[in-house]
């Protein structure tokens, strides 16, 4: 394991950057809603809970030079109902864009010692993700924008966290679908985001077009009934200004696909996870009006969904077997193996990685994560304990 300086925060500095006490910040850190990041990272300082208006996973940056904050991405609100939400939430103006929303894991990327620097949802920096980042972006976008904060979706099957092999992807790519201003956290409108990252050479998330309001409803339900049929997962609407919050409205196959991956491990997933994508496919079986056939098909593929990966992990431990997710990376650094590993271990992962192969100019490294409530639950069940 390497060894790396200790990193102190600043408190009276940090303190006047964020407009509080001195007496404010230390409190922060004493309670430990601002924590120092790992390793090399310790002056990356992550929100461990929301506090002065900022939100979980923001991270405070501390350089000799002086503070930036990045802040976390904005949670996007659901439609349940197309034509509604579309007139409650876009009334104000007459057009709204559509982008796809990408099944994999967002990241924020910024450049930290000339090196770009992948920061997870919770405000983590992944190693792994930020070896990919630095392979997949061009540099010069973060020299050039230095006030600048990249938003994206890591996709592909080499994923530690959502591997999908829906979209063609050989390995994992990155998807850019925001970038916004540090400190403030303002988005840079559509079209000058995609052309900016255009001109650098970023791969996008696609953009279906720029809809009327009134026709909106129609031609966004389209698209989800395609996108449905190749599996990926669904939308997000916006104003193409950046001013109005967008929302997000998914397939009913991602829908299921989610539930399928949760009920693996039932006793891992939030029920509040599974109960909210059963209540999206009831509104919108009603909304799109389907008849007493094309409702009992989405019965019988909701109900699989939950009841089939169920089973599955039932009968697994019942022969004396763990639950477990298996998934691969890909690096080209041998070192990022080793970190990643004991990234994972200090986010309390139960994991187990293969011997590395080389494939390519890469290594190819499998990993076994093992799902320890599930498995220990039913192994419980099956020992004659009772449900509480």
């Amino acid at each position: 394991m390497e060894n790396y300086p200790r990193t102190e925060l600043n408190i009276e500095n940090a303190a006047a950057f964020l407009g509080i006490s001195a007496q404010r910040m230390q409190e922060l850190m004493e309670r430990r809603v601002l924590v120092p990041n790992w390793n090399g990272y310790q002056h990356l300082f992550r929100f461990e809970h929301k506090a002065l208006h900022i939100d979980i996973g923001s991270v405070l940056v501390q350089r000799d030079k002086g503070f930036s904050l990045i802040l976390g991405f904005p949670k996007i609100k659901r439609a349940m109902l197309l034509g509604p939400a579309i007139k409650h939430n876009f009334g104000d103006i007459a057009k709204v864009a559509v982008e796809e929303k990408m099944n994999g894991y967002n990241v924020r990327v910024i450049s930290e010692d000339e090196k770009l620097v992948a920061i997870t949802r919770s405000g983590h920096v992944c190693p792994y993700s930020s070896e990919k980042a630095n392979d997949l972006l061009d540099h010069s976008f973060f020299t050039e924008n230095p006030q600048l904060v990249v938003y994206g979706e890591m996709a592909g099957p080499d994923n530690p966290y959502v591997p999908k092999e829906i979209y063609g992807i050989e390995s994992l790519e990155f998807f850019v679908f925001d970038i916004r201003h540090k400190d403030t956290g303002l988005p840079l409108p559509l079209y000058e985001r995609r052309s900016l990252a255009e001109k650098y050479g970023f791969r996008q998330v696609r953009l279906f077009g720029e809809f009327d309001i009134q026709e909106a409803p129609d031609m966004i339900t389209n698209i989800i009934r395609e996108i449905g049929r190749i599996g990926h997962e669904g939308v997000v609407i916006k104003d193409p200004k950046m001013v109005l919050q967008p929302m997000k409205y998914t397939a009913s196959q991602s829908n299921c696909s989610d539930l399928r991956h949760a009920m693996k491990v039932y006793n891992e997933s939030g029920r509040d996870f599974i109960f909210s994508r059963i209540v999206r496919e009831g509104f919108q079986s009603v909304e799109w009006n389907e008849s007493e056939e094309e409702f009992k098909k989405r019965c019988l593929q909701l109900g699989e969904s939950i009841l089939r990966p169920m089973k599955e992990s039932i009968i697994k431990v019942r022969d004396g077997d763990r639950v477990a997710e298996e998934f691969t990376i890909r690096v080209k650094d041998r070192a990022t193996i080793s970190r990643f590993e004991e990234y994972m271990r200090r986010l309390g992962m139960d994991i187990m990685f293969s011997e590395p192969k080389i494939v390519g100019n890469e290594y190819l490294v499998h990993i076994t994560k093992v799902n320890k409530s599930t498995s220990d639950k039913t192994l419980a069940m099956w020992e004659g304990q009772l449900w509480s």
